[in-house]
Order: C-alpha cells, then structure tokens, then sequence
C-alpha cells in the first residue's frame, strides 16, 4: 500500500493536523516509511508464540473480591452541599 500527498492530507485533517502543501510529500514519505515497517512486522512468524501482556513473565494476584469500607453513607453524604433521602441531590439541568 502506498500514501500518497492526497491521502497524507486527508489523513492530516482527519487528525485535526495543520500541514502545510510543501510538507506533505515528506509526510507522505513518513507514512510509507511505517507502512513499510508493519509489512515487516507481517512476515514474522509467530506460531507458537503465546500472546502475553508484559515482557517479562507475571501472574496477576488474586484477591476476594469483597466490600471492605462499606456502611459510610452518612459519612459521604456529610460533605455535599445538598442530600435528600439517602442520595446526593443535584439542581436539574435538562427541562
């Protein structure tokens, strides 16, 4: 696949990226460049290669998955400007 000066600059704008018209055989130029890398990165064979999320081999711990800083409603409820009923109480924005 090949960028060319049209694409870059659509590419630049879809990116929200002012480019100048001078610099967009450069940036052209830049996109092929990558585009060239990921073909290579295409070619590795990777069979039998597990996925993995770090380099360096971990295992996530596991923990209980339990409540332990609960029944602080009131607590919580003491620091807003306006509670009813249990729930912060808010001024009503949509009509």
């Amino acid at each position: 696949m090949s960028i060319d000066e049209s694409t870059a600059a659509r590419v630049a704008k879809l990116a929200r990226i002012k480019v100048e018209p001078e610099q967009l055989p450069a940036l052209a130029s830049e996109f092929n460049t990558i585009l060239g890398f990921i073909e290579q990165l295409g070619e590795v064979d990777v069979d039998g290669v597990d996925p993995m999320t770090s380099v360096t081999p971990q295992r996530l711990k596991r923990r209980v998955d339990e409540v332990t800083d609960g029944n602080q409603q009131g607590a919580v409820l003491a620091n807003a400007p306006d509670a009813r009923e249990g729930f912060f109480a808010v001024p009503k924005v949509v009509e």
